[in-house]
């Protein structure tokens, strides 16, 4: 890992990709982080003992430079990046909704930018990273953003046309799972269990589920149907769901991310 690489941004989803590419090999010394507040620089130099440095000097001394600010103020970041940035240099971005166009019209003709989509689980080495080259992005750029985002968990290559309704379903979907276990917690607090029990309950369930479905090689019909005997008290619960309406809500729900995905990458 001889390359140097910066992160811009270091937020938890930055700091995460920093510590994971430190267990994954990477030295410290090819390692560049930029942060706003000196307070937070310190804690990263202290912890990680990467070098913190400017926007600008990032764009001077990096190889591959990962933009994890917010979509808000990915335009005022590469207005500060562009007169540093040439054409040998990769670009990650991490933002939500940007697109490698709106990036590379900003950047001197012919720099690559890759786009990323990753979610939080990234903080404990189980995130999905949903990635897509630009114009310029050749192969080799493509695996080196799949090692660096390798080192925090699983990685998918699509086409950009379809990170807008990745986003909505990989990017926006452990907030549903954690959503869902909220819920199934406070009903559990309503069949008399205390919250502790409720929630252990819930979330060991969540964790096997999760488990079977990723090495049983079963769709998820197959295993709903195992646990589903004739006039148990599962298909009672299912029946009172699909009487609610959440299979609709949860395409409606997904299809408003998406939407929303659209209108950040729209400006």
């Amino acid at each position: 890992m001889t390359q140097k690489v910066a992160v811009l941004g270091t937020g938890k989803i930055g700091e995460a990709l920093l510590s994971g590419m430190l267990r994954a090999g990477w030295a410290p010394e090819n390692l560049l982080v930029t942060t706003r507040r000196p307070e937070r620089a310190e804690e990263l130099r202290t912890r990680y003992g990467v070098e913190t440095v400017t926007n600008p000097d990032a764009a001077k001394h990096a190889d591959t430079l990962i933009l994890a600010c917010k979509p808000q103020d990915m335009g005022r970041l590469l207005d500060e990046l562009a007169p540093h940035v040439t054409k040998d240099r990769l670009i990650i971005s991490a933002a939500a909704g940007i697109t490698t166009s709106f990036i590379e019209e900003r950047l001197t003709e012919g720099t690559p930018v890759i786009r990323v989509m990753p979610n939080t689980p990234v903080l404990v080495d189980e995130g999905m990273s949903v990635i897509s080259a630009g114009t310029h992005a050749a192969p080799a750029d493509l695996t080196h953003a799949e090692e660096i985002f390798g080192a925090v968990g699983k990685t998918l290559h699509v086409p950009e046309s379809q990170q807008d309704a990745c986003t909505a379903l990989s990017g926006s979907g452990p907030a549903y799972f954690f959503y869902l276990v909220e819920a199934m917690t406070d009903a559990g607090i309503l069949l008399g269990l205390p919250r502790d029990k409720a929630h252990d309950l819930i979330v060991q369930a969540a964790i096997g589920a999760a488990v079977m479905l990723r090495d049983s090689g079963e769709h998820p019909v197959k295993l709903r149907e195992n646990v589903t005997s004739p006039a148990g008290t599962t298909i009672n619960a299912i029946r009172e769901l699909e009487n609610h309406g959440v299979r609709a809500a949860l395409l409606s729900a997904l299809e408003a991310a998406r939407d929303r995905s659209r209108e950040l990458a729209a400006g």
